[in-house]
């Protein structure tokens, strides 16, 4: 049996130390990059290797690119091989962020074709409540023979979301906050706004009131009224730079809904041409 979504933490601490299992820490703070690793380093799961956002998980940012464009793969075979991970790996993967940071971990490995990873359900939070063992000591770089199988169609560019949208059918789905999409409120990017024709589908309210993932009937309500009758596998889900999207992206796994599509570059590459449109208000 191979998690392919989410992993509770009793489920997990009864694997730790199993051949073939590698945990991935991917806590980040967008205001102060350097925090997760400091937090990493004052504790961790035992035996898990530390992903940064910027450096482990994103590619070098460009003039047209987002804040966080993706790696290529075989330079995130690289990084997951000195993770350990290989074919016959369970990766999970936790932040202390409600699975923000970790569900691009997630995506990433999917998107290489690798099924057996997770996101460990309440995160870092979770596992602290339950009092489980802590550890301080950075594995060294391991062996793992990671493969990338790239997979085609799993995310687009700018102009390819363009055409989607123009055309009718998909459904583009902002995972960011209602302020910032209704250009309210802009923090990060300096340009306020969404695409126009999308919807506004926060990631944060895939989670309870402990930080875990709603039930799968529950997770399935809330994506299908996002889409509105349109298929799962219709969907181009966004955010701000390519991360939280695929915290809905990985929602729709855990309520059995497959298909959907990341627009990775998001609201970060969209702006970068003035020439775009863009959309303020519901």
């Amino acid at each position: 049996m191979s998690y392919q979504s989410l992993i509770g933490v009793d489920e997990l601490q009864a694997r730790l130390g199993e051949p073939g299992w590698v945990i991935v820490d991917c806590r980040f703070d967008l205001a102060a990059p350097g925090a997760g690793r400091e937090a990493y380093r004052a504790g961790h799961l035992p035996g898990a290797y530390y992903a940064h956002l910027d450096e482990d998980l994103s590619g070098p940012v460009g003039p047209r690119t987002g804040r966080h464009p993706l790696p290529g793969p075989e330079v995130l075979a690289r990084r997951f091989s000195a993770w350990g991970i290989g074919a016959a790996s369970q990766v999970v993967a936790y932040d202390d962020r409600g699975g923000a940071f970790a569900a691009r971990l997630w995506w990433l490995l999917r998107w290489l074709g690798h099924e057996a990873a997770a996101v460990l359900d309440g995160g870092w939070a979770a596992w602290r409540r339950r009092g489980y063992p802590l550890d301080t000591r950075v594995p060294e770089p391991a062996r793992g023979d990671f493969v990338p199988r790239p997979r085609e169609g799993w995310c687009l560019d700018a102009g390819q979301v363009a055409g989607a949208v123009a055309e009718g059918g998909a459904v583009l789905v902002d995972a960011r906050e209602g302020p910032r999409f209704r250009g309210e409120h802009e923090p990060i990017d300096p340009v306020a706004g969404h695409i126009p024709g999308a919807v506004n589908l926060p990631f944060a309210g895939n989670l309870d009131e402990q930080g875990r993932f709603l039930e799968p009937a529950a997770l399935r309500r809330r994506l299908e009224g996002a889409l509105a009758g349109a298929p799962a596998a219709e969907s181009i889900h966004m955010c701000g730079s390519g991360v939280t999207a695929c915290h809905n992206l990985l929602a729709m796994a855990a309520a059995g809904l497959e298909g959907g599509r990341l627009y990775a570059g998001s609201w970060s590459e969209w702006i970068r041409d003035p020439q775009r449109p863009v959309a303020r208000g519901e």
